[in-house]
């Protein structure tokens, strides 16, 4: 059933293979291994390839059973967090999907899971369709270390994204530490943008310099007046003094400028955000860009004290790698 993504899928994917999620074990991969179940590419179909064992497949696969019981894979999450919803993909699994499956998790912070932790089902039994994305939303506040994705009784799954909050200790973390408050790990999220033709929006707070140009946010050429927008969402409040903006890998098509609005939001949803964004102060007044390069900024930036959103404008248009905001958290013990 291909639907409209619910919001929950905004949230950080906590399987994501490029936060270091591993599909550690599965009861039976024999026709595509375990690891592509968290491939972050959508999955693709290749036409007449096969391997040694039948047709090549983008996803987990088992053989088909002959006895009792049901395949499973467990999966190690790259960020421990707690799970808002998931999607059980089965893109080009047609003849072969899973007619049902269900999604248990656990949280084993010091070690892979042992039959002897505990698992919670989060995902009771839900029927599946062939080629479809299937939006399940998930009610547990608990945080979680690993998934276990059980299928009814074998087949095929092309991925499994896991949407959540990274369980981010702030009680923790030093009033007086840098950190990047914007990134991934540490609860970072990309709300919206007005364009992302290239290069998704999420891939700027991702960890890492980019691995190439589409390893970033990249808009389509414009063609009328107007520029470019992002808004990003700080994992914490917090007061930046340091600004980071990679244009690595884009040549011939970095922006021309960039420049930063801030906000300290007290409420209202994302989509209002955006609106509101209009009219937010500046944090970094316009800066001009260069291929392929770290920009760095600290003596520009206005000080406009404690700040939980950012909308990142490019003039008129291009690629940014990623966008790093240096700062520290809030205390209101000492506000």
């Amino acid at each position: 059933m291909d639907v409209t993504p619910p919001d929950f899928t905004k949230l950080v994917n906590l399987a994501s293979s490029r936060l270091g999620t591993q599909a550690i074990y599965a009861t039976d991969d024999f026709f595509a291994d375990k690891q592509r179940l968290v491939d972050d590419n959508e999955a693709q179909w290749k036409e007449d390839v096969y391997d040694d064992n039948g047709k090549w497949m983008d996803g987990w696969e088992s053989r088909r059973k002959r006895g009792e019981g049901y395949d499973y894979c467990i999966v190690r999450l790259g960020l421990a967090g707690v799970i808002h919803g998931i999607d059980i993909d089965t893109s080009h699994f047609t003849g072969n999907y899973p007619p049902s499956a269900s999604l248990d998790a656990c949280y084993s912070p010091d070690g892979d899971p042992t039959e002897n932790s505990e698992w919670h089902e989060i995902q009771p039994s839900t029927s599946l369709s062939g080629n479809s994305h299937h939006f399940l939303p998930v009610s547990d506040d608990r945080a979680f270390t690993h998934v276990r994705l059980n299928i009814y009784p074998d087949g095929g799954v092309a991925r499994l994204r896991v949407f959540g909050n990274p369980n981010m200790d702030w009680s923790g973390i030093s009033p007086y530490q840098e950190l990047d408050l914007v990134a991934v790990e540490h609860g970072g999220r990309a709300l919206a943008c007005n364009d992302q033709h290239f290069g998704h929006m999420r891939n700027l707070i991702m960890p890492g310099r980019g691995i190439n140009m589409g390893d970033g946010w990249e808009t389509a050429r414009r063609r009328e007046p107007g520029n470019d927008w992002v808004i990003l969402s700080l994992g914490h409040a917090g007061d930046i003094a340091r600004i980071v903006v990679d244009t690595a890998h884009f040549k011939g098509n970095f922006p021309d400028s960039i420049s930063i609005q801030a906000a300290n939001v007290k409420g209202g949803t994302d989509d209002q955000i955006a609106t509101q964004s209009l009219f937010w102060r500046e944090l970094l007044p316009n800066q001009k860009m260069s291929a392929d390069n770290l920009h760095e900024y600290a003596d520009q930036i206005n000080d406009i004290g404690t700040v939980t959103h950012v909308r990142v404008n490019i003039f008129p248009d291009g690629g940014v790698s990623r966008v790093r905001l240096f700062g520290t958290k809030f205390d209101k013990d000492l506000a």
